[in-house]
């Protein structure tokens, strides 16, 4: 019996299959992750269809208007199905999506006259609309956009009266109480009767703003009215067409990037969160490439090749590896406490009772990322600069350069690609860390942006949002809620979107600096 044995040609084969066959799994394994949360993520912003349900209970029938969800579940053999109560009322037991057993749906109707009215706390309710009411009758539903355009132009007005009228007034009556000015003063008096002018009038457009009501009708039944000026949008998803469909695919996904969150980061859009991270990346790519250039051109070009420097270059390979948690808790102690609460003890020393800069914000949350991926920069960046041919150096010297103009005017340049690799690799890690944020001022939900037209402008002590700590919120909150769950799978995607955005520009970037010294070079 000859014994069976591989020639070279075969090893090679066998570790090329191998290698390939690898490389193929953890393509496939991304390119699931990818369509699960593209898949996920874009079934949030399309219409779902509204149904008319009648259940079977241990009491009798009950009837609900609902969007259903099939992708749950067989578990025990019975078939369960998300529920999306569409009764946003509370007093009618809707408002939270639930999971029921498929066997117990014992009639289902999609009526066209079955209307999703959006509301602008971020609610949702299916209801049949009877009519609009108005000061001289009943309106017929067609006229809801012609009433929506009256209720607006009341909003725009007390709005005006609120920021324009209202609050310079109460200013200047709250600023007159401190200066001690007596209330019978002709001037307080005079103050005091404009503001009660302005909240006559305010209140009159308050009153007429809730008279236009829309009349419906709740599954069982009873009828209710609900002020036009609480309804952001009403349609029939039963009637829309394909292509009305995809005309609101795309206007969800504008109001998703657009608008604030509501209901509690349940619904609603992202923008704030959106803003806050790539600010926050912008901001920590700013302050890492600086300091990551600097500290690569000494370990390349001037640091001896001693122990000392082999240690210092063992630390910093070490510190891309430490997790991301402990330079949280690093930027907490040195950033936040130490070095903040000696900026407040010189800068604001009569703010006694809150911190600025001495509590978690934008700036700690910056600089802290920035520290994270500070490593990842200067191993890219000392990799580009050896990649520099050594002979470029000499002809530099031979013509009389230093070696301060060698760096600077012919190294440095032709480093660059790298340069831009490593702030590649620091903002794709940058975006995606959660963990550091969470203790250093991202927060689910911040009443301001960082940036504002108040001076000065930027307000790096802020507390702000970001996309991944939504989704770690969402995450935790969103495993009996589907509605919810595509939300989180929603900010996923943009997230991911955010992410190629930032590296294709900077790869662009990279690309037309590398054919710039492609010559130079040679690659």
């Amino acid at each position: 019996m000859s014994k069976w044995t591989l020639g070279d040609s075969d090893k090679q084969n066998f570790a090329m299959i191998l290698s390939g066959s690898l490389a193929g799994l953890v393509l496939m394994a991304l390119l699931a992750i990818v369509a699960l949360i593209v898949t996920r993520g874009l079934a949030h912003f399309w219409l779902q269809p509204a149904y008319f349900v009648t259940l079977q209970t241990e009491t009798g029938l009950e009837y609900r208007f609902a969007n259903i969800e099939e992708r749950d579940i067989a578990s025990n053999r019975i078939q369960r199905v998300w529920l999306h109560d569409g009764t946003y009322f509370s007093a009618h037991g809707g408002g939270k999506p639930s999971v029921v057993d498929k066997s117990r749906i014992v009639y289902l109707e999609r009526p066209e006259n079955l209307a999703e009215f959006n509301m602008q706390d971020g609610s949702f309710l299916l209801a049949i609309p009877q009519g609009i009411v108005v000061d001289d009758g009943m309106l017929d539903i067609a006229s809801f956009d012609s009433v929506t355009e009256s209720v607006q132009e009341i909003n725009s007005q007390i709005s005006d009266i609120q920021l324009n009228q209202l609050a310079p007034l109460h200013e200047s009556l709250a600023e007159m109480r401190l200066q001690g000015v007596d209330a019978s003063a002709p001037a307080y008096k005079k103050v005091l009767q404009q503001f009660q002018f302005w909240q006559e009038k305010l209140d009159a457009l308050q009153v007429s703003q809730q008279k236009a009501q829309v009349k419906i009708s709740l599954p069982d039944g009873e009828s209710l009215h609900i002020p036009v000026a609480d309804i952001q949008s009403l349609l029939f998803p039963n009637a829309v067409s394909l292509m009305g469909k995809m005309q609101y695919f795309f206007a969800q996904i504008w109001l998703f990037v657009s608008e604030s969150p509501k209901q509690a980061i349940t619904a609603g859009g992202v923008f704030p969160a959106l803003f806050g991270t790539v600010l926050m990346v912008m901001l920590m790519t700013v302050m890492v490439t600086p300091f990551g250039v600097l500290a690569a051109i000494y370990l390349a070009e001037y640091a001896p090749n001693n122990i000392v420097v082999s240690i210092v270059r063992i630390a910093v390979g070490n510190l891309a590896g430490v997790p991301s948690i402990v330079y949280g808790v690093f930027g907490l102690g040195f950033f936040v406490y130490t070095v903040g609460g000696q900026l407040d003890t010189w800068l604001f020393p009569e703010r006694t009772d809150a911190a600025v800069f001495g509590a978690p914000g934008l700036l700690w949350a910056s600089l802290t990322m920035a520290l994270l991926t500070l490593p990842v920069v200067i191993v890219a960046t000392e990799e580009g600069l050896r990649r520099v041919p050594f002979s470029l150096r000499q002809g530099s010297y031979a013509l009389g350069a230093t070696k301060l103009e060698t760096i600077r005017l012919t190294v440095l340049p032709l480093a660059t690609p790298g340069i831009m690799t490593g702030v590649i690799l620091a903002i794709a890690r940058g975006a995606g860390e959660v963990a550091p944020l969470l203790m250093l001022g991202a927060v689910k939900f911040a009443l301001l942006l960082p940036i504002d037209g108040e001076f000065p402008y930027i307000h790096l002590e802020r507390q702000f949002m970001h996309l991944g700590v939504l989704i770690y919120d969402g995450a935790f909150h969103s495993q009996s809620a589907g509605q919810e769950a595509s939300l989180m799978f929603a900010a996923c995607l943009l997230l991911l979107l955010v992410v190629l955005v930032l590296n294709t520009i900077a790869v662009n970037v990279r690309n037309r600096l590398r054919n710039q010294y492609k010559v130079l070079i040679g690659n």
